[in-house]
């Protein structure tokens, strides 16, 4: 049975890697912020989204949300059902998932009101006192228009 002091160094890291996530999502929300974003992973880190490509390296990562604010105009990450699981005093997974409203560009560059459905799937490490992302893969379910919906 673990100590109480190791378990409430789990709990600090679950809350932490909560608040790394939220900060992301307000990152995102408010343009996309690159310099903050890329900040939040490691100097290897990558940044997967499928759909919308792959990312290895802050400065790989910082360029890539410098340009996605141009596309995506306006967007609500909203993040639902953490688990994070703690495997050592410095490293963590989690998986998470994300339903988002946004307003988009579409093909011929007109903003649409769109929806996008993923799972996050993600690996943390703490460095430096700071709980960062490792990696972020996201698995796109559906990015849909409103109008038209998913189905």
């Amino acid at each position: 049975m673990a100590t109480v002091e190791e378990r409430l160094a789990r709990l600090e890291a679950i809350e932490a890697i909560k608040q790394l996530k939220a900060r992301y999502c307000a990152l995102c929300d408010h343009d996309y912020e690159p310099d903050a974003l890329a900040a939040l992973f490691t100097p290897e880190g990558i940044w997967d989204g499928g759909l919308f490509g792959r990312y290895e390296g802050r400065e790989a990562i910082r360029s890539f949300f410098r340009s996605i604010s141009g596309s995506i105009i306006f967007a609500a990450h909203l993040v639902l059902n953490p688990i994070v699981e703690v495997d050592s005093a410095t490293t963590a997974r989690g998986k998470w998932r994300l339903i988002m409203p946004c307003t988009a560009k579409n093909d011929a560059g007109v903003p649409e009101a769109r929806w996008l459905l993923s799972e996050y799937d993600e690996t943390y490490a703490l460095q430096d006192g700071a709980w960062m992302f490792c990696t972020l893969h996201l698995t796109v379910n559906f990015y849909a228009p409103h109008v038209k919906g998913w189905a």
